[in-house]
């Protein structure tokens, strides 16, 4: 057995032209990357906001061992009681304690056990705690040196701050939200692989995933649009990371961009 294993994690799903293409290319992505785990950001993967039971599932059948959210985690009601089941998902873990799901799970294979974290940011987001405590209170409830943490945020200074409040603490420390792949990936000091965001995966001809004319509309007259998913052809984006196994350390981050448009 290798001393090494993977992680493959792709950014927000963005509705159907997302899905599809995670669907088609997933499995070809895990061929090639031979990835230990597979997690998938789904909080835009149904009709641009939120998620689905159901969809929740078809990540799973695709390859997805765990699903992240953001803060569009309840979007759709549908989701809630589905939160509160043993599925591997986590929603933002600075929410209300009544708020229903988790913001932390474990997931496990060949004797490694991942921790999957979820928090969002407070920069030009909604009202959450303050994600630097909330990252120490998981932090301090964990044995395993294996921890992922998807930081759903908006503002660029904000994750790079948190990727260096997590360094040497956590295995990787991703950036979702903003669906535009960032060219930083780094391997922080303590062996924390960071990229400030992975991008996203759903249609490239369009802005952030939703149909150019609709958005063009909106800057040019300031008046209230709704918005739709740009129906285009999806690509993925994401990020591979390098683990080594007997202590949790990344040794490597590679950005990954696959499909018709890459």
């Amino acid at each position: 057995m290798s001393s090494l294993y993977k992680i493959l994690f792709l950014g927000d799903v963005v509705g159907k032209p997302g899905r599809q293409a995670v669907r088609e290319g997933l499995q070809s992505l895990q061929d090639t990357h031979q990835p230990l785990f597979t997690i998938v950001n789904g909080e835009n993967s149904a009709g641009g906001v939120g998620i689905t039971p159901d969809i929740a599932e078809e990540l799973y059948k695709h390859g997805a061992d765990a699903i992240t959210l953001g803060n569009h985690a309840f979007n759709k009601r549908e989701i809630c009681d589905y939160l509160e089941t043993k599925k591997p998902i986590v929603r933002p873990s600075n929410m209300p304690e009544a708020v229903p799901g988790r913001g932390m799970i474990t997931v496990s294979k060949e004797g490694i056990e991942l921790a999957v974290l979820n928090v969002c940011g407070r920069v030009y987001m909604e009202s959450y705690d303050d994600p630097f405590r909330e990252v120490d209170r998981l932090f301090s409830q964990l044995e395993t040196p294996h921890r992922f943490l998807d930081f759903h945020a908006e503002a660029t200074s904000e994750k790079i701050a948190m990727g260096w409040h997590c360094a040497g603490r956590a295995t990787g420390v991703v950036g979702t939200h903003t669906h535009v792949q960032t060219a930083d990936e780094t391997i922080l000091p303590g062996g924390t692989a960071y990229i400030t965001d992975v991008g996203m995966c759903g249609p490239v001809r369009s802005v952030l995933g939703m149909d150019r004319e609709i958005i063009l509309k909106r800057f040019r007259t300031t008046m209230p649009q709704r918005f739709e998913v740009a129906n285009e052809p999806g690509v993925i984006c994401g990020v591979v990371i390098s683990v080594e196994r007997n202590t949790g350390h990344a040794v490597a981050i590679e950005r990954i961009r696959f499909g018709e448009e890459a």
